[in-house]
């Protein structure tokens, strides 16, 4: 069945929180919509949010296109037509894309480009385009752009020819400050005075991940980072690559999916909801499945709290519900954002926990109508914090309007 084939509402009318998230939803992604063109080449694509973030996003377009669809599927496919347009010749795009004006000189100190005048960053986000295409708009295959960039980032991030791929900093797996991190890139790590740094060390190796581990890395393999490219994959029909993230990055002994680092450190295992990701795997096998959700998820004492899940357990002594450290922002050490919410949500629709996924359902669309499109939200209140009329935080609306192909991870 084809994306425009399913159904985008559910069977009754939203009503209640459900229709005034909805509401919200839409008149934050009119208010960021923004197009023209730029050296000649259309564009069009939301804003993240007014101000803080004016260009476009690689994984922002790619979950705002999946929210869109429920509203406007013509502007869901012009969202991922712009990330198409800026590929360079091989396929590649990169996480940020300038479109209408430079990066400022400030940013481009820890911007990933060579020149504050590239059109994009030279670095990735987790590549979940040709499933938020399979998704939004219809099959990933039939656009032969779609899988030259995926062929693109394997080629340039697949370094052992397993399938998985490796980051060179902690912002390219799209959880920038996220405390697992902290022991890999030290006072390097994103958001502390080093990272310009570690961005200029990677800007004079042309952000090559080959000429990074030649120089002695960091890199790591990150869970999120594979389970997102994994779905990505089978949205092209390819092998799935699930049993070797399976066999890699599967902590048995403490039940959860643990980042690789190389080279090999001492790292602790940091339990943040991205050792829960791989939920939204449609082939995870069932067993670790379920003691993702039964042992972490449902735990009232680390993940299940009032709004989940927070981005790092409540229980690890990193865990923290503020987002500013010594006046830098430092994000996902804490607060729960909706897209997290949405891909464990998938888990559990897949496994048969229908009155937890509806109860997350509930609490995260009663926290958006209260407090609006934010970019994230306090785990324990619901407050909502960051950037206001988020952009990806519509994602509620797979809550509002379920779609039963969520179940199967729409593939």
């Amino acid at each position: 069945m084809s994306a425009t084939d399913r159904p985008t509402t559910a069977i009754e009318a939203p009503t209640g929180e459900a229709a005034a998230a909805l509401a919200e939803c839409e008149r934050v992604l009119d208010q960021n919509w923004r197009s023209g063109t730029h050296n000649g080449i259309p564009y069009a694509y939301t804003a993240p949010s007014p101000g803080r973030y004016p260009w476009q996003w690689y994984w922002d377009s790619c979950l705002i296109a999946i929210a869109r669809r429920h509203l406007d599927r013509a502007r869901a496919r012009a969202e991922l037509e712009s990330l198409l347009r800026a590929a360079e010749p091989d396929g590649f795009i990169g996480h940020t894309i300038f479109w209408g004006k430079p990066v400022s000189p400030l940013r481009s100190l820890y911007y990933n480009v060579h020149s504050r005048h590239d059109l994009m960053t030279s670095t990735i986000q987790p590549p979940l385009l040709a499933w938020s295409w399979k998704i939004s708009v219809g099959d990933p295959v039939a656009e032969p752009r779609i899988q030259a960039h995926h062929e693109a980032i394997e080629k340039r991030r697949d370094l052992q020819g397993d399938g998985l791929l490796w980051i060179i900093q902690p912002d390219e797996s799209g959880l920038d400050a996220a405390p697992n991190f902290d022991s890999v890139w030290g006072w390097r790590a994103d958001g502390l005075p080093g990272f310009p740094l570690l961005v200029r060390r990677n800007r004079r190796l042309g952000f090559d991940a080959r000429r990074v581990k030649e120089v002695g890395g960091p890199l790591v393999c990150s869970p999120l980072v594979n389970a997102l490219h994994g779905l990505s994959r089978l949205a092209l029909g390819k092998p799935s690559i699930t049993p070797v993230l399976v066999d890699r990055l599967y902590d048995e002994a403490h039940g959860m999916f643990r980042q690789e680092v190389w080279p090999a450190c001492n790292s602790p295992l940091v339990e943040t909801w991205a050792a829960l990701s791989p939920l939204a795997l449609p082939d995870l096998p069932e067993a670790i499945g379920r003691r993702l959700i039964e042992q972490h998820l449902l735990d009232p004492a680390r993940f299940w709290l009032p709004v989940p899940p927070p981005s790092v357990a409540a229980t690890e002594p990193s865990f923290s519900v503020k987002d500013r450290f010594f006046g830098l922002r430092r994000y996902w050490r804490g607060p729960t954002w909706v897209n997290s919410a949405w891909l464990v949500w998938l888990g559990l629709l897949r496994l048969g926990y229908r009155r937890e996924a509806d109860e997350l359902a509930d609490r995260l669309l009663r926290t958006v109508a209260r407090e609006g499109l934010r970019e994230y939200y306090h785990p324990i209140t619901g407050k909502g914090m960051g950037a206001r009329d988020f952009g990806w935080s519509a994602l509620v609306s797979e809550f509002a309007c379920p779609d039963p192909a969520a179940a199967a991870s729409y593939l």
